[in-house]
């Protein structure tokens, strides 16, 4: 509770005590001082004035600003208007309980928002640079790309960049919401906010501060509440007409009545003020955004970013979801699935050794897998006469004899008999001295958890998942087949992407959202054009971050069923809150018009339906996994 909500409490505190006291002098003691109205009304004026006092003054100060038709205006012409038909505990007591109500309000919403704000956190306060032997703490904004910073133990990294010296374990919960320490060691690479364990660690910065995960995902975070749903928009345009259209209203209710039918004036005044109290619309314009703030916030907790609450109502419409395969589905790192001698005669381990040899002095994805696979040191002293066979392969001298590495068309080429493999994958066939010695099946992984999080996505209503990629034909096929994908497309072009997601976003409504998952920078476009956009924010490029609506911070597909349950269930809340709160003031209102209900009720309307209208939002905070 911050300064202003503790002053606030105070001040309920003593009034409720003031109000008790004059209440029981007035009712139970029967003073003679309450039998003038004059005196009753002063007495009752000061409880009035120190719980609503800032209820007045932002009524006119908002009047002379041009904002006349607000709650504040509302709650001071029902108050008054109470207090000139003697009505005067209820006009106390009317202001008291509007006063607890907001002071609830406030509450709830600094709750929501620390969701969000424990994310400044993140926000580094300085870097340590090495001048002449010693630490000094600067800016990190004054950080150049290149320059090298020291982590010490305890410190959360200030920069984006690469480890030079040093290992240790971080902490990366802050931004990806995963609790399990990362290890880093010389080489790895490490993301500016995750803080450092128990290791010294040296650090090449690779980007400036102003281009580093931090910034990006500060400058994500104090964006997200500009990008409004169409219910918010529906929301505070609601209220700007429903607000005049009931004051004049109640001006009809307390006016024409008397004058037609020739009752009393104070009953029909009270009416309307009653009206008034009623016809607050707190309960919407709070709660409806505390529930797709709340939303947010639960999302940052389980490491996704959400840019905005529209993006959590398009969530909600979501039928079709479009995915890119590699690093996306699949690991994006190429392995050693298979080693398939090719005769009796030649062994796992001997023919690893050959084709790693072979590709000894090659930087290719593909070789590294291999020289991972084989694991031992290369010697390449024992490796000369490469020649690089363009499209086919690559033929060095190994140990004196001739070795072949490449695909089928070196084997045709060169004449040599093997056994095709038909498995998915990128096969390097490998021949020694003109005799086939057996291949190697190489393949980019699927991701640990892509199976149940296809699942989930039809247990929550996709219709229709679709991938996308640009490898073979067989390869896509197979992956497709294993997670039961429902449409894939191979062989594409990045500009094919696009084609293939403008004829998909064709094919569906505007209550049928398509969305589309991808993490390299061939991917932005794509991104983009769909509904939804959904980026790796991990090992993802800058491009895809910036161009998609939603970022997974740990890359984990998982989440996106997740952040889909999260924009369902803020989306349930929020229409729950909306038919509640006008369903209780219309009644209520019907109540007051024909002198059913009396303010106590009309208390109940504005209050009490605000606060239970808050808690229900503060629900989406706590969706978890």
């Amino acid at each position: 509770m911050n300064k202003k909500q503790k002053n606030m409490l105070y001040r309920i505190i003593a009034t409720a005590i003031i109000y008790g006291g004059v209440i029981v002098a007035e009712k139970i003691v029967k003073l003679e001082l309450f039998e003038t109205w004059w005196a009753s009304l002063l007495i009752f004026a000061f409880p009035y004035l120190i719980i609503g006092y800032d209820i007045i003054f932002k009524a006119v100060r908002n009047i002379f600003n041009g904002q006349v038709f607000d709650e504040n205006f509302l709650m001071c012409v029902a108050t008054f208007g109470a207090f000139g038909t003697g009505e005067y505990s209820e006009a106390v007591a009317v202001m008291l309980f509007y006063q607890v109500g907001e002071l609830f309000q406030g509450y709830a919403v600094n709750k929501s928002r620390q969701s969000i704000t424990e994310l400044m956190d993140i926000c580094p306060e300085y870097a340590n640079i090495e001048v002449d032997g010693k630490l000094e703490q600067v800016d990190p904004d004054d950080v150049n790309i290149g320059d090298v910073i020291v982590v010490k133990p305890g410190e959360r990294v200030p920069l984006d960049g690469k480890v030079i010296n040093g290992s240790s374990m971080v902490d990366t919960s802050a931004l990806t919401g995963e609790s399990v320490p990362r290890k880093v060691d010389e080489g790895s690479e490490i993301i500016s906010g995750c803080v450092n364990g128990s290791g010294t660690l040296t650090v090449e910065v690779t980007k400036e501060f102003d281009d580093s995960t931090v910034a990006k995902i500060l400058e994500l975070v104090e964006n997200a509440s500009s990008k409004k749903a169409k219910v918010e928009n529906f929301i505070t345009k609601f209220a700007r007409y429903y607000t005049p259209i009931v004051v004049i209203a109640a001006v009809v209710l307390a006016i024409l009545p008397p004058i037609i039918l020739g009752g009393n004036w104070a009953s029909w005044i009270k009416r309307a003020c009653i009206f008034l109290v009623i016809s607050c619309p707190c309960a919407l314009v709070i709660s409806v955004p505390l529930s797709f703030f709340g939303g947010i916030g639960a999302a940052s907790k389980n490491g996704i970013l959400i840019k905005g609450s529209n993006y959590i109502e398009a969530l909600s419409e979501m039928k079709v979801i479009v995915f890119d395969k590699t690093g996306t589905i699949t690991k994006g790192e190429f392995k050693v699935q298979k080693l398939i001698p090719g005769s009796g005669d030649v062994n796992k381990g001997e023919l690893i050794e050959w084709a790693a040899y072979a590709e000894g002095y090659s930087d290719h994805p593909i070789a590294k897998s291999i020289k991972d696979a084989y694991g031992s040191n290369i010697d390449l002293n024992l490796v000369d006469n490469a020649e690089e066979i363009s499209g086919h392969g690559i033929k060095v001298n190994v140990k004196g004899k001739e070795v072949l590495a490449g695909n089928e068309k070196l084997m045709k080429l060169k004449n040599i008999k093997y056994q095709p493999c038909t498995e998915a994958g990128t096969v390097v066939y490998v021949a020694v001295e003109g005799k086939y010695t057996g291949c190697v099946l190489i393949a980019d992984g699927i991701k640990e958890g892509a199976c149940q999080a296809f699942e989930n996505l039809k247990k929550l209503g996709v219709r229709k998942t679709v991938m996308l990629t640009g490898d073979r034909k067989d390869v896509g096929e197979a992956v497709a087949s294993k997670l039961h994908i429902d449409e894939v497309y191979t062989e594409l072009l990045p500009a094919d992407k696009v084609t293939q997601v403008e004829r998909i976003l064709g094919e569906s409504d505007d209550k049928n959202k398509v969305a589309f998952v991808g993490d390299g920078i061939n991917d932005a476009p794509v991104l983009m054009r769909s509904d939804i956009g959904i980026a790796m924010g991990s090992m993802g490029s800058d491009a895809a971050i910036e161009a998609a609506d939603i970022v997974l911070m740990d890359d984990d597909i998982r989440k996106i069923p997740l952040v889909m349950r999260i924009a369902s269930k803020t989306m349930g809340i929020v229409i729950q809150n909306i038919v509640f709160a006008l369903g209780v003031k219309l009644l209520v209102l019907i109540l007051g018009a024909l002198g059913i209900a009396n303010m106590w009720e009309a208390v109940f309307a504005d209050v009490g339906v605000s606060v239970i209208a808050i808690l229900n939002a503060m629900r989406t905070l706590n969706i978890k996994e």
